[in-house]
């Protein structure tokens, strides 16, 4: 099972999360969906988590992602394709150089908590992205059949990561 990153670009108001900035994928994996950045750990390079996720945040939206901290381990599995499996460790950053920016990959755009699109995401998200945005950690685990229904899931929350 591989490791992948997904990080968040997230503004505060009164130590409450009141903003997220979302994605949208327009190619590749996940094409069609809001998201977060991220990808996978580059094997050839020893990249560390946090090295992939600073790499994929710059390629995917322009920015340098400056303080981010783990929030949650997700781990999926595809029936329909095994490759897919992966652990996601996702993280918040609350600094980062640069504005966010579309590129070939995706096209970034700020959201209030209130209104994330949740029907245009991957459907797990409704189940942990309110807790880690209640500022709670997650670990979870999320079985895919076709069509991308969830068949199993558990969301435990968690003390730390």
């Amino acid at each position: 099972m591989r490791d992948a990153t997904l990080c968040f670009l997230i503004k505060e108001e009164n130590n409450k999360i009141n903003e997220i900035c979302l994605a949208m994928k327009k190619r590749g994996f996940g094409v069609g969906r809001w998201n977060g950045v991220g990808g996978k750990v580059g094997d050839k390079q020893r990249e560390t988590i946090e090295d992939a996720l600073v790499r994929e945040a710059q390629e995917e939206i322009n920015i340098q992602v400056k303080n981010f901290y783990k929030v949650a381990e997700l781990v999926f599995h595809f029936f329909k394709n095994q490759e897919w499996n992966q652990i996601v460790h996702v993280y918040f950053a609350k600094s980062w150089r640069g504005d966010p920016q579309e590129t070939e990959e995706m096209k970034p755009k700020w959201f209030s908590i209130n209104k994330i699109p949740f029907e245009s995401m991957w459907p797990d998200d409704i189940y942990w992205l309110p807790h880690v945005l209640d500022k709670k950690f997650i670990r979870a685990k999320f079985v895919f059949g076709k069509g991308d229904i969830i068949l199993e899931q558990e969301v435990n929350i968690v003390d730390n990561l």
